[in-house]
């Protein structure tokens, strides 16, 4: 621990600590906009610049550690001319048509010129001007917005190791964009969204569907059909004010009753299907000496990646589709059969945490019944959008229930929203249907929290199995890399591509620079559990729907109609 003085105050710190951690530790908030903690520290937007005693010139607060007996002033007539001056001159090159903007209501950058009171005419000049790049589909980059702060190249390089975007040119002329010039689509990019969440403005933002979602509600030929995520329902709240972390699953059903859907069904019952079909593959391969380890294919962003740069390795993911793919699936086959109408005409909207399922939905074999298996994609942040849209007041909402038959899932599939939670549904299911005894622990808590890599051995009828669970790509490289190398003692691996799982996806609420580091994706997470931990119904094989499915329509888990309607294929990108 050192001394130092803040605004004349004293206070004392550990060592290496920057000045921007030691102030907020002491109560003074020192503004950002490229700082992104643990990701980018680079001083590069120069708006969180400091006096510090004898220093010849400010210095940039996030990337200055404060040494003994060091006296900072993070306020003063000098540093307030410098932030604004700074904040004018990006203003000066910037697209200033902030209404339209998807981040209008929550854009770092407009929040500190309006505390400034920047003038958006003092440096007036020559702008540039880019093409928007929405060739993806799922995320859309809109250069004329962008301040070069870089946090989207660090969220692409350092959480995912994808490294598809970067800094181009220099001097006035720099921006961010793919190497070569290419666009989004020719490039690895795996459709996360992670940059999205990173971006302090409006130049990153979803592929909206809004306007695709009101005309098909529209049309009155239309059966429109919504299903939600998981982890949507613990996030949606915070679009409107409420607590993170409140479970607003009732008032989510009733919204989209209201925005046109003739029924709402869950995707957690997508993912209890999914259990089923993944456990059954698993121990088919444990037993006739299959490829394992198996890995997981619920997250679409994970499995572009791995087509991309684990080609040789596809023979390990599991063929099973997503629970967003699975569900759509059985509303155009089983569901559309049972009540006696075209698949043609049936709409599925699905409302996904996740900009990757924009994607997903367009892949190849996801068509079980010849037309797509799922119709629209809303993120969380679009939804909330339509709800506005709509005039419906969110808050005034009563809870309404999931429709029948496809609403009832049991909460193994309410936990795939966090990291870990596929996992533990395996393991709830497998461990009964291979001992053939009632489990005693439900709970597996070395698979849970926010650790880079999680890992548990497990007794399956007598044979010990070794799992692991990892989120965010660039700790999925390292695993995949032990694999490729042979080098892996795992049997059973979950891999979700967003650091956290779904609960962190691309499209779910923005969390600021300012709110990153609090306990924003720990209270959704809770939530989760806190759900699953009073729900009477904790495991996919006792889903009486389920047990429905395969007695009426599939037959048994792994059977040919299960691979002709719930398994796809992947491709060597």
């Amino acid at each position: 621990m050192i001394n130092i003085k803040i605004n004349n105050k004293n206070f004392e710190v550990p060592e290496r600590t920057t000045i921007l951690k030691a102030a907020e530790a002491a109560g003074f908030d020192i503004p950002t906009l490229c700082y992104l903690e643990d990701i980018n520290c680079i001083g590069a937007c120069r708006v969180c610049v400091v006096e510090v005693k004898n220093a010849r010139s400010l210095v940039t607060a996030c990337n200055t550690t404060v040494s003994p007996n060091m006296e900072v002033t993070t306020f003063s007539e000098r540093i307030r001319k410098s932030r604004k001056a700074t904040l004018e001159l990006i203003l000066s090159d910037h697209d200033r048509r902030c209404t339209s903007c998807p981040r209008s209501e929550n854009c770092e950058f407009r929040k500190l010129c309006f505390e400034y009171g920047c003038s958006d005419s003092e440096y007036a000049g020559y702008e540039r001007k880019y093409t928007p790049d929405a060739s993806a589909g799922t995320v859309v980059r809109y250069n004329n917005k962008c301040i070069l702060c870089r946090r989207c190249v660090a969220a692409c390089n350092k959480i995912q190791s994808v490294g598809v975007i970067g800094a181009n040119k220099r001097g006035f002329n720099t921006y961010i964009g793919c190497a070569f010039n290419d666009l989004l689509s020719q490039t690895n990019c795996v459709n996360c969204g992670q940059c999205i969440n990173a971006c302090p403005t409006g130049a990153l933002s979803e592929y909206g569907a809004t306007e695709e979602f009101f005309a098909a509600a529209s049309e009155k030929n239309n059966r429109i059909i919504a299903i939600t995520a998981p982890s949507v329902r613990v996030a949606l709240g915070e679009e409107f004010g409420l607590p993170a972390g409140t479970n607003v699953e009732g008032k989510m059903v009733a919204a989209l009753r209201r925005l046109g859907a003739v029924e709402v069904f869950d995707v957690d019952l997508g993912a209890d299907l999914t259990i089923m079909e993944e456990g059954a593959e698993f121990l088919q391969r444990l037993k006739n000496n299959g490829v394992l380890p198996m890995v997981t294919s619920c997250s679409p962003g994970w499995v572009k990646f791995a087509e991309h740069n684990y080609p040789e390795l596809l023979g390990n993911l599991s063929s099973c589709k997503s629970p967003q793919q699975m569900l759509g699936a059985v509303i155009k086959t089983y569901y559309a059969q049972k009540i006696g109408i075209d698949p043609k005409t049936i709409k599925v909207v699905s409302i996904m945490p996740c900009t990757a399922k924009k994607f997903e939905r367009a892949r190849p074999k996801q068509d079980a019944a010849g037309v797509p298996d799922i119709d629209i994609v809303l993120t969380t942040r679009e939804l909330a959008r339509c709800v506005r849209n709509a005039g419906i007041i969110f808050d005034a909402l009563p809870n309404e229930r999931f429709d029948s038959p496809l609403g009832l899932s049991s909460s193994a599939g309410l936990i795939f929203g966090a990291s870990g939670g596929v996992m533990e549904a395996a393991l709830r299911t497998l461990k009964e249907i291979v001992d053939g005894t009632q489990a005693k622990a439900l709970e597996f808590a070395k698979v849970r929290g926010f650790t880079s890599v999680k890992n548990a051995e497990v007794d399956l009828g007598g044979k010990k199995i070794r799992v692991a669970v990892v989120s965010g790509l660039a700790e999925a490289r390292k695993l995949m890399d032990e694999v490729r190398e042979r080098a892996s003692p795992y049997h059973f691996i979950e891999v979700m591509a967003c650091p956290g799982g779904c609960i962190n996806g691309g499209g779910q609420p923005i969390i600021t620079a300012k709110t990153r580091s609090k306990d924003i994706l720990k209270s959704r997470s809770a939530a989760i559990y806190k759900a699953d931990k009073a729900s009477e119904l904790r495991k996919s094989h006792l889903n009486p729907v389920i047990q429905t499915l395969y007695k009426e329509f599939f037959g048994s888990p792994g059977s040919r109609k299960a691979h002709e309607i719930l398994h796809t294929e992947y491709i060597k990108r």
